[in-house]
């Protein structure tokens, strides 16, 4: 594990060199979906600090279970209905795709005290089977959600297209990071871009994401 994260930090810091860039300037976000806890705690003991999950259900299981105290990431698609669940467990919420589901996180972000970092899901790849606002609709839901109490809009996340056509790929790297420059005019706060997954994630670094999601290059092949 330790080996593995090692690896991933050091194509990371490649991949940022090449885009003018370091390592720091990249946060690897270790996605510990399926995994179970004893697998995610010695990934945590092997360094990795931040964790993501998929699905709310996993952070129940895991976050109340791992030691070490590392950052926890929603990157999966949240049910208003799982909001105040998704708010106590996880510091950051990438996967926000509607004003709706925006105004619910504040509200027990408010309730709590606290506030939850976001970032807007846009998707870029316009595959039906992906969730997120289209390009086209990201400027309107930005100026919606700006001012909700209880949030702090960070950044941009998207899932690029589900193809071996490593240039639709990369056009979706390059579409989010062109759509940040735009929209960060009237919202300076978006500066992440969270993008990049294990067989990609060096592209997207290239391309400028500042968060990449990396699963089965940390913990290896599922069974």
């Amino acid at each position: 594990m330790r080996d593995n994260l090692a690896s991933v930090n050091d194509r990371v810091s490649e991949a940022a060199i090449r885009s003018g860039r370091t390592g720091a300037d990249v946060l690897v976000v270790a996605i510990s979906k399926t995994w179970p806890v004893e697998v995610v705690q010695a990934a945590v003991d092997a360094g990795a600090d931040t964790l993501g999950e998929n699905r709310v259900q996993g952070g129940q299981a895991k976050v109340p279970a791992i030691s070490g105290d590392p950052d926890w990431h929603l990157v999966g698609h949240l049910q208003r209905n799982k909001a105040k669940v998704a708010v106590d467990l996880f510091s950051t919420i990438q996967s926000v795709d509607s004003v709706r589901l925006a105004r619910e996180i504040g509200k027990h972000a408010t309730n709590a005290g606290k506030e939850v970092a976001i970032h807007l899901q846009v998707n870029t790849s316009g595959e039906a089977s992906k969730f997120g606002v289209t390009p086209d609709d990201l400027k309107t839901l930005a100026g919606d959600v700006f001012g909700i109490e209880g949030l702090n809009v960070q950044g941009l996340m998207t899932i690029a297209a589900n193809t071996n056509d490593r240039d639709a790929v990369r056009v979706c790297f390059s579409e989010l990071r062109q759509l940040r420059d735009k929209i960060s005019a009237d919202h300076p706060s978006i500066v992440d871009l969270s993008m990049g997954m294990t067989g990609d994630f060096e592209m997207a670094v290239e391309e400028g994401a500042t968060i990449v999601r990396v699963g089965t290059a940390i913990f290896g092949q599922r069974n």
